[in-house]
């Protein structure tokens, strides 16, 4: 059992040391992600304004060639009027004109939507760009301060991280689950020690006969106050002494 409970705190103590490491890092690698989240964002942005620009471009071109198919209909209707020979050929032609004249004005007016929205989305992209750029210029700012940090304790981290490997296959697994799960709900901190009667995670005291039974070491113990393992002094000592 001494053996289960040096294993745990020894892990504990090398996650300590990786925390370290990290923390080294400060808010970097939270600033990094989130101004790459914000240029990813804004990328989105000007690709679908660029899409809606593109698609309302090609709108305005199938208009163009419509109206001037439309023109041309127009220029033949019309001279086909000198030649009619009856009223009901002349209904016929002047309705066909009408309804010519109806559609140019309708494509027309529609272009002249279309043009507004292409300018308003060029607009909006060039309202975008220069943001854009301080952001990308901040995040490469960041990324080299973090890649320094990260390359000045690469060998050590690589070397904790191996160690910590070797130790976390002599737990058991199911210690192991139980030690990642309190790790994770209590910042870090899944094993400790007493010091002068109190749980050195929470600082609460533990009752004097759990303290008699921790030092036994014969079994798990956890903190009643804030769920932690708790170790034997003498075990973390021990471990410590390396």
């Amino acid at each position: 059992m001494i053996d289960r409970l040096s294993t745990l705190f020894e892990l504990q103590l090398i996650d300590d040391e990786l925390d370290t490491l990290q923390d080294l890092r400060g808010d970097l690698p939270i600033e990094v992600n989130n101004l790459n989240s914000q240029i990813q964002n804004i990328k989105d942005t000007v690709e679908e304004k660029e899409n809606e620009k593109e698609a309302a471009i090609e709108t305005l071109k199938s208009n163009e060639s419509e109206i001037e198919r439309l023109n041309s209909s127009l220029k033949k209707f019309k001279s086909q009027l000198y030649q009619v020979r009856n009223n009901k050929e002349y209904d016929a032609l002047t309705k066909e004109i009408d309804h010519s004249e109806e559609k140019i004005k309708t494509y027309e007016a529609e272009n002249i939507e279309l043009e507004n929205q292409i300018q308003k989305l060029k607009g909006d992209i060039e309202e975008v760009s220069p943001q854009l750029e301080e952001l990308l210029e901040e995040v490469k700012v960041k990324e080299e301060e973090l890649k320094t940090i990260v390359k000045a304790n690469e060998r050590e981290e690589t070397k904790l991280s191996a160690k910590r490997e070797t130790v976390a296959e002599k737990i058991r697994k199911s210690d192991y689950n139980t030690y990642t799960r309190i790790r994770k709900a209590l910042s870090g901190k899944a094993v400790v020690t007493i010091s002068r009667g109190a749980c050195t995670g929470c600082h609460n005291v533990v009752p004097p006969q759990r303290q008699i039974e921790i030092r036994n070491s014969k079994r798990l113990f956890t903190c009643e106050s804030c769920g932690r393992l708790l170790i034997s002094p003498n075990v973390a000592a021990e471990v410590k002494k390396g």
